[in-house]
């Protein structure tokens, strides 16, 4: 593993406060491979981490002040006291992550015992606005720098997890559900992550030997808080209430056609769309599992379509930048888009033989809407939060950017 983000938080560190930092530690971001927008509908994902990553590098202080710098952004601190009401910023927006994390973490304290103060430095490579969960990487690494102190040593990653999206969702303002930080948190390498949202189990998924994870940034940018998300959320809830559900995790195909009648017929499409990717999440662990990638092309293939038509969150964009590739790899692998939408990445599992003709095919033929290139890596599965040391295999062919935003 590469160590020029942990020198270079190291170095960001050492500049602001005036001596060397004692703890590292990393999370790392994630890729969807299928099911999208079922996790906040209690339902199947199956995600990746991947070797981009947010570092954190600190040291303890005597006193219950935190003190944070951004090595990617300006040198200004933001300083919290922990004894003081956690407010808000208008900016930067990556403080509003730590400080979100912080507050929640904060509220258990009386069983754990208190929280001690941090001078800390963040550097990341997760690209922003692209579908990889640069927020999530931030926030989790937040939990796990929080964990390593006696107050939190029990906090799981799973409960880390939970606390990274009680703080997306309450404090920063996105209403997003629990896979991108359970993905970071609890990632395997060469793995792929079968998560139910509903029970928060996680069951690793083998990633078959020869199979290449290629993630193609579009450069079309999208901000999850400021977009269609939340609506989106929204629709999903209200189609819940119709069916009398918790949540559309407790609906099938057969309900949808024998209830769905004078339900408002965008609020339908949006149902049908999360009810059908949860029976292909579940058709894609068994294909993965199986070394199938044929399969798993054939539904991933499915799953763009209902983003495109049911869900509608794909773009002109990244639907021709998802037939570019598919036109490449046949039907020897799958490409579909990944992340809440609006622009951002797509995903594709091929073959290694068929990287360089899908990386070829996008080359010459798509360019963002402002002419841009598209930025292809292809890299593997990744382990999880936790120490440096523990950090995630090496990676390929990967090109550095700021980790949050």
């Amino acid at each position: 593993m590469s160590d020029s983000l942990t020198a270079r938080a190291a170095d960001v560190f050492l500049a602001a406060f005036g001596q060397p930092p004692t703890v590292k530690v990393q999370a790392p971001g994630r890729v969807n491979l299928i099911g999208e927008h079922t996790d906040y509908n209690d339902g199947l994902v199956l995600p990746c981490a991947i070797g981009y990553r947010t570092v954190i590098v600190a040291r303890e202080r005597d006193d219950r002040l935190l003190r944070v710098v951004a090595a990617d952004y300006d040198d200004a601190v933001d300083t919290v006291s922990l004894d003081a009401p956690i407010e808000r910023l208008a900016a930067p927006m990556w403080a509003n992550y730590v400080r979100g994390v912080v507050r929640e973490l904060l509220a258990r304290e009386s069983v754990h015992g208190a929280a001690r103060g941090m001078d800390l430095a963040i550097a990341g490579d997760v690209p922003q606005g692209a579908g990889l969960s640069s927020s999530a990487s931030l926030s989790v690494a937040v939990c796990t720098l929080f964990a390593t102190q006696p107050a939190f040593q029990d906090l799981t990653p799973i409960e880390g997890a939970l606390v990274a999206q009680r703080a997306e969702n309450d404090f920063v303002g996105c209403k997003c559900g629990n896979m991108d930080q359970i993905s970071s948190a609890c990632g395997v390498a060469d793995h792929a992550l079968m998560i139910d949202c509903r029970s928060l189990d996680v069951r690793p998924v083998p990633i078959p030997e020869g199979a290449a994870i290629m993630i193609v940034e579009s450069h079309i940018t999208r901000g999850l808080v400021d977009s269609a998300y939340n609506t989106r959320r929204e629709q999903c809830e209200a189609a819940a209430r119709h069916f009398g559900v918790s949540a559309l995790r407790d609906v099938d195909l057969a309900d949808l056609q024998l209830l769905g009648t004078g339900l408002d017929p965008v609020v339908l499409q949006r149902a049908r769309h999360v009810v059908s990717e949860n029976a292909r999440v579940k058709a894609a662990a068994l294909a993965l599992a199986a070394g199938d990638l044929a399969r798993m092309g054939v539904l991933m293939a499915e799953s763009h379509v209902s983003m495109r038509d049911d869900f509608e969150i794909t773009v002109p964009a990244i639907d021709h930048l998802v037939e570019i590739i598919k036109s490449a790899i046949g039907e020897a692998g799958g490409v579909r888009m990944t992340g809440g939408g609006f622009g951002g990445c797509v995903v594709a599992l091929v073959p290694e033989s068929l990287v360089d003709a899908a990386r070829l095919a996008v080359a010459r033929d798509y360019r963002a809407p402002n002419g841009e290139l598209a930025t292809v890596h292809v890299c593997r599965a990744a382990a999880g939060a936790g120490p440096v040391e523990a950090a995630s295999p090496p990676r390929q062919h990967l090109t550095a950017s700021p980790a949050f935003h």
